[in-house]
């Protein structure tokens, strides 16, 4: 495990669990999120707990790689289906950007990872 690759995890996680926490707690501004993207509360509470799930495998994966590369995999799925989201609704291109910004840092953690072997 490099140290790139261990910042980049924390990194990821420290962006993903508040996010996905507050999606799961419908804080005001998240309801209003899922409202503006089409998705009702119960769903955008499944996107929090993927979001959650994603970065608990990324710090599990410090500790077992297939796992870290699994997580990473499903958290760049999730997010590229964020930035399909987001443009479907009409969005400018700048709202899906963080969303696009974190699969590309999914996705270069996943490759770090298996590199690493």
């Amino acid at each position: 495990m490099t140290t790139a690759q261990t910042t980049l995890a924390v990194t990821l996680s420290l962006v993903l669990l508040p996010l996905g926490l507050a999606k799961i707690a419908a804080v005001p501004f998240m309801r209003q999120a899922a409202a503006h993207l089409g998705m009702s509360t119960g769903l955008y509470r499944v996107v929090g707990t993927l979001e959650i799930a994603g970065a608990a495998g990324l710090l599990l994966g410090l500790a077992s790689a297939p796992l870290g590369v699994a997580a990473a995999a499903g958290l760049a799925l999730l997010m590229v289906a964020a930035v399909v989201v987001h443009l479907r609704q009409g969005d400018p291109p700048v709202r899906a950007l963080p969303a696009a910004v974190l699969a590309v840092a999914a996705v270069a953690y996943a490759g770090m990872a298996l590199a690493a072997g």
